[in-house]
Parts: structure tokens; C-alpha cells; sequence
């Protein structure tokens, strides 16, 4: 079947920002005092809001300084958020592709809201999304599925018919709490074991397989 509209996670989905995440945490760490970590850790600590992040890279017992530590890496990410971060191959194609089809395009990250505005704009300029929103106030963050229902709404969709895609356990969790199809990418930040055990309908490999998915064909 053909799906009315689909509705991207952003990072580790349409682009590739692990580096620049990385380095701004790690910024912000070595600021406070506080031990580093290898950018491929970051594969399991981003992807659950800026809070989370700054928090889990600090570890028990430093709550005190996660306000700081957000600070800190806003001073670091805000100038060099673009400095290794693009889209993946065949991305910008595949949505292309996927809105000639007629098909209605979002996205919904736990990135700030005006900084995943912002990445969109810059890296997926060419492509027009019909709603695009981050972590926004008085809106849980995912895996709660208000955001994605929220989504859903703006574009005048239900879900049934529609498609949920991201690279995470959170993702996956997302998509299923909001009762949509929901497809796994395996080029990002997690590894397929955590998206099947998570609820995957399917996992997909490439750009091309992803339209294929979405277009029914």
C-alpha cells in the first residue's frame, strides 16, 4: 500500500550530526571538569532530548550541573552544529521522490524545535516538508506519541495509513504508541537488534528501499 504521509525522526534518519553532537558534549564536559567520551558511545546517549543527553554524559551524581553543561554545549553546538553534519546518501532524493508521489512529509525530533527547524532548512532545503517540529514546551518528548499526534493533526491525517521513521529504541516505541506503521533505518545511530526488539514492521537499508516501502512498490 501507498501511505498518505510519513513523518521522519531527524537525526540518525535524514542526517548524520553523531560528530558534531559529539564534540559539543564533549565541549561542554571538558568545561566542567568532566571525563569525555568516544563519539561511537554517543550512538546510545543522544536521541532523548538535550537534558537527557547532557545528564547521562555526566553520570550519577552531577544533576547539579546539567543546566550548566546545557549551557556549555549550546556555546559549542550553536557555532559548529554543521561543521561534519549532512544528510544521508540518497535522502534528499527519496523525500523528492516520496513528495511527487503526493505524499505528506514531516518531521518530528527531540531536538530543540528552532534548531531542528534550523537543520532542516540548511541541509534539506530543496525539499518543502509539510510540518516539521522539535522539542517543544509543554509537549513530552518520545517516546510519549503526544508530539507525533500533534504531527498527525497539522498535516490533516489519521493514523492508519500513515508511517512513522527513525533509527532508535525510542523511535520505534514512538511509532507503535501512536498506532502507525513503523519502519526502522539501519544506517544510523542504533543497530537492528534495538529496532526489532522495539517494535520494527520492518527495517530498512538504503534510501531506495525506504521509498519503496513508502510508495508501496
Amino acid at each position: 500500500m501507498k501511505y498518505s504521509a510519513v513523518v521522519f525522526d531527524l537525526d540518525g534518519t535524514l542526517v548524520n550530526s553523531l560528530q558534531d553532537l559529539a564534540d559539543a558534549t564533549n565541549y561542554a564536559l571538558t568545561k566542567l571538569g568532566k571525563p569525555v567520551h568516544e563519539v561511537r558511545q554517543y550512538r546510545y546517549l543522544v536521541g532523548q532530548g538535550l537534558r537527557n543527553l547532557i545528564k547521562d554524559a555526566l553520570g550519577v551524581g552531577n544533576e547539579g550541573l546539567i543546566d550548566e553543561g546545557m549551557r556549555l554545549f549550546h556555546e559549542y553546538y550553536d557555532v559548529h552544529m554543521y561543521d561534519h553534519t549532512g544528510p544521508y546518501e540518497g535522502v534528499v532524493g527519496m523525500l523528492k521522490d516520496v513528495q511527487a508521489a503526493g505524499v505528506k512529509i514531516g518531521v518530528l525530533s527531540n531536538k530543540p524545535n528552532s534548531a531542528t527547524k534550523e537543520v532542516v532548512e540548511k541541509l534539506l532545503k530543496e525539499i518543502e516538508f509539510d510540518a516539521v517540529f522539535g522539542a517543544r514546551e509543554g509537549v513530552p518528548i518520545k517516546p510519549n506519541p503526544k508530539g507525533l499526534h500533534d504531527t498527525l493533526a497539522y498535516l490533516g491525517v489519521e493514523g492508519k495509513g500513515c508511517m512513522y521513521v527513525g533509527d532508535s529504541k525510542v523511535d520505534m516505541l514512538t511509532g507503535k504508541s501512536a498506532g502507525l506503521f513503523t519502519v526502522g533505518v539501519t544506517w544510523g545511530f542504533r543497530d537492528e537488534a534495538e529496532l526489532q526488539q522495539n517494535g520494527a514492521d520492518v527495517l530498512v537499508h538504503d534510501a531506495e528501499q525506504l521509498k519503496m516501502e513508502i510508495l508501496g512498490m
